[in-house]
Formats: structure tokens, sequence, C-alpha cells
């Protein structure tokens, strides 16, 4: 996407180029009919006040076009040029005869590490920091366009802290943008400083224990999302961005799939499907199968299966909420402790207390194994919210299928379906492209298809502009 081309290089046309970027200064010298056009957070700032501020506090007027021939100053008369060059962190100097263009931009004022929550083995690893600044340098740097738009808002009656929206004004649906903008305006708290808070005050069913908006730490994810027609909104002081509206099916979707093979890619996202229903249905299927369908356990592993339980005083379901009671206390226990005492921990609790649960009765070597496979099959969902989300459901559905078996997984099963329908993320649906039914977008939901295939926006932003990619000749 090209920017629009003003007719003349002047500070009115570059002004309306770079329109409703809140982010972009504009300082005027009337004293010596100068006027600078930067975005601080991309220029250092003590190059900036000794090229500049300093030499334009002691010369006159009559010798500022004298300061502007040296090599430093670059003369620009594209508007094109010069709008790229201020996106790149340079600062626009315009003066009566002439604009100039001075490279003073900064390097990363803090090192940008890779997330730690949202690893991948290809593709870029630099992840958001605590700065919005840096943030919003990271989102530029890979969007150097004129038409990513940053409205910005102070949130918290003593934090005061910036919220910044971006998006792209050719693509997005303003009206998510406005709905976004208003939710925004209605937070009434002392502070905010993360962004998975400032979901909980702006999602549509905040009771809800799915999360309605999708939040990550990796630029390469917001920039996509961007493209793709949604908003993104920056909390200053928080390395999480929330990215909306959200699918349900977003979050089972990793960077990994668009750096690899496509065929690689879809089978990765196959199996976090499957790993969900493993996750879901495993120890509740154990219950309900050794509470009430013995007929359904094969004849083999039946004995098995008698032999391993006749020790364990307690029925199913109580042995099953013990166990997986034990497994969120060690996954908790280990995520608070430092890396090497984690690991130890981990140890200590799968092998040492699991193997002394069995030989002391309290458990089952069956169950050991299903609730096992459902904690594994828990961690490949790539969203750590979606993914505790789901292991909390799965309590509810293991007391259902102890109560009344089969019927009572199905029962499960089916009202978590028909909650995911009535959930909506900024007034969209939650599980689209299922409901409404957009086939459409099927072939980048539940597979990940070929580029050449993925030409389209998703229906779910109501973009106006839904090619994203025009068709090879």
């Amino acid at each position: 996407m090209e920017p629009n081309q003003p007719k003349e290089l002047s500070l009115e046309h570059i002004l309306k180029e770079l329109d409703q970027c809140a982010d972009l200064h504009h300082r005027s010298f009337p004293e010596l009919a100068t006027d600078l056009v930067y975005f601080p957070h991309s220029v250092d700032n003590t190059l900036f006040i000794q090229e500049l501020l300093e030499p334009f506090s002691r010369i006159q007027r009559s010798e500022v076009d004298g300061m502007l021939q040296q090599s430093q100053f670059v003369k620009m008369s594209e508007p094109k040029t010069a709008v790229v060059g201020i996106l790149d962190g340079k600062v626009a100097i315009f003066h009566q005869k002439g604009v100039y263009l001075l490279d003073v931009s900064s390097p990363e004022a803090r090192s940008v590490q890779p997330s730690e929550t949202e690893t991948v083995i290809a593709g870029p690893h630099d992840a958001f920091v605590e700065s919005a600044s840096t943030n919003l340098s990271l989102i530029r740097r890979r969007l150097r366009s004129p038409h990513l738009k940053i409205r910005k808002y102070a949130v918290g009656e003593i934090s005061k802290t910036a919220v910044y929206v971006l998006y792209i004004e050719e693509i997005v649906n303003l009206q998510l943008v406005e709905a976004l903008e208003q939710r925004i305006l209605k937070i009434e708290t002392d502070e905010l400083n993360d962004g998975g808070k400032l979901t909980q005050f702006i999602e549509d069913k905040p009771n809800s224990v799915f999360p309605q908006f999708l939040t990550t730490e990796r630029p390469d994810v917001a920039v996509s999302k961007l493209a793709g027609g949604r908003v993104v909104a920056i909390v200053d002081n928080s390395p999480t961005v929330v990215c909306a509206p959200a699918s349900f099916f977003d979050f089972f979707s990793s960077p990994d799939d668009y750096y690899q093979r496509w065929a690689l890619g879809t089978a990765l996202r196959l199996m976090r499907f499957m790993a969900l229903l493993i996750t879901v249905t495993f120890t509740a299927m154990y219950v309900s199968v050794t509470t009430f369908h013995y007929e359904m356990i094969p004849e083999a592993l039946l004995r098995t299966l008698a032999e391993s339980r006749n020790r364990v005083p307690f029925p199913p379901v109580y042995e099953a909420l013990l166990m997986e009671i034990m497994i969120e206390l060690l996954r908790e226990a280990g995520a608070r402790l430092p890396t090497k005492i984690g690991q130890t921990i981990g140890i200590v609790g799968g092998i040492v207390i699991g193997q002394a649960a069995v030989q002391a009765g309290l458990t089952s070597n069956v169950l050991i194994i299903a609730v096992a496979s459902s904690a594994i099959a828990s961690f490949v969902i790539p969203s750590y919210m979606m993914s505790a989300s789901i292991r909390l459901i799965r309590f509810g559905v293991i007391i259902l299928a102890g109560f009344w078996g089969n019927m009572g997984l199905v029962m499960g099963l089916a009202l978590i379906i028909i909650h995911l329908s009535g959930l909506t993320s900024l007034g969209t649906s939650y599980i689209t492209p299922v409901a409404p039914m957009k086939p459409r977008d099927w072939k980048d939901v539940f597979i990940r298809a070929p580029f050449s295939m993925l030409r389209t926006r998703p229906s779910q932003t109501k973009s106006s502009n839904l090619v994203r990619q025009k068709n090879r000749k």
C-alpha cells in the first residue's frame, strides 16, 4: 500500500498525510520561521538537543539558511521521501527556502528480549517491552506507512497511563475503532498497568472464563493483526498488547504456522485442536467409563484397570479431582519459582509423588496417564490465557462425568459450545467463521493454506478492503 501522494512538499501536506498520529510532534520556532516535525519516540533526545535545539537558541533568523547548508541536513524535494524519512525517525525541518531532513534516529533504549511465553522456532524473536515508545517503534519499523494511525488516551485517575490505539486507516472498519475507543473512555479506575488488565475492563462478557481479546508479546503478531484489519491497543509500561476483535480459533494459531511450510503449519494447527479435545475430555472420560460404562473398556485392558483400581478407596471422580488439583499445584509452584527449582519441582511432582501415590493406593496407574496426558495437551495451546481457561473448565466437565457418565460429558461439552456461541468480541461473533458460517475463512483457521490462497482478510473484521493479496499473473 502506497501513501497518498501530496501535490507539493509543504508543512500542511505533511501534517495532513500524517494526521491522526497522536505520537507525531509539530514544533514551531516563529522567530526563526522554522517548523520541526518528527516522532519523538524514534529520535535520540541528546542528538536532537545538540544538533537542533541548542543551535536554534544561538542563531538569528538570517543564519538559519547557512546552518541548513551543512552536510548532515539533506534537502528534500519529494513529499513521499520526506514522509518516509519522518517515519524512519528523522526530523523534518521546514524553512522558508526548503525542507530538510536530519537523521537523529535513536537505537532502542532498552534491550529487546525474546518472548518467554510465546516462543517460536522460526521467524523473528523480538518481543514487546514495557516502554510504549519502544513498542510503537517496533511496529512502525515493520509498518512504515502513513496509513498506520495512532490515537492516544490517558486511563487511570491517578496513574494517567497512556493507552495507544493503532489501526490502518484504509483497511480497518472504523466502527471497531470507535467501539474500542468508547470502551476505553468509559474505564474508571485509579491505575492501569497492563494490557491483560485492560481487557478485563473492555470485554463484552467480563464474567466469562474465556478471554475475548487476544493478547500478545510479539510485534510480528500485532502487525499481522493490524494488516488483517484488526485494532491493536498498547498500554504504557506493559509488554502485552491487545488485539481486537478476536475469535476463539485465533488462540490456537501460532506465528510458527506462517514461518514454516504450509503443510507442516496445517498439521501443527490440527494437532492443537486435537490437544483441545484431549485436555477437555480425557480425564472426564476416564471418570465416566470407570464409574458407569465398563462395557466400553476393551477386555484386555479391563483386567489391568481393575487391578490398578483395586487398592484405591475413592470413587473415580474424587480420585481424578485429587490428581488434577495436584497437577495444578505443581504447575503453579513451578511457575512461581526460579527456573532451576521449578524443574526440580516438576521432577519431584511428576515422578516421585506420582509413583508414591500409586503405591500408596491413592490413585491408579491409568488415571496418572490420563491426567498427565490432559496436562501436556493443555500446554500445547499457544495462548496461556486460553490454556488456563481450558484447564479450569476441565474440572466442571469431570464433575458432570462423575454424576452422569457419558451423558454428563456430552452435557458439559454442549454447555461449553452454547456459552461460546453467546460470546462476542468487540460486538462480533466469538466463534466466527463457524457461526456465522464463513467457509472462505476456514483456510486460515482450521488449516494454514498456502499463501497463494490467503488472499482475503478475515470477514470478522468487516473491513472495507477485504483483499490483501492480488491474484498472481
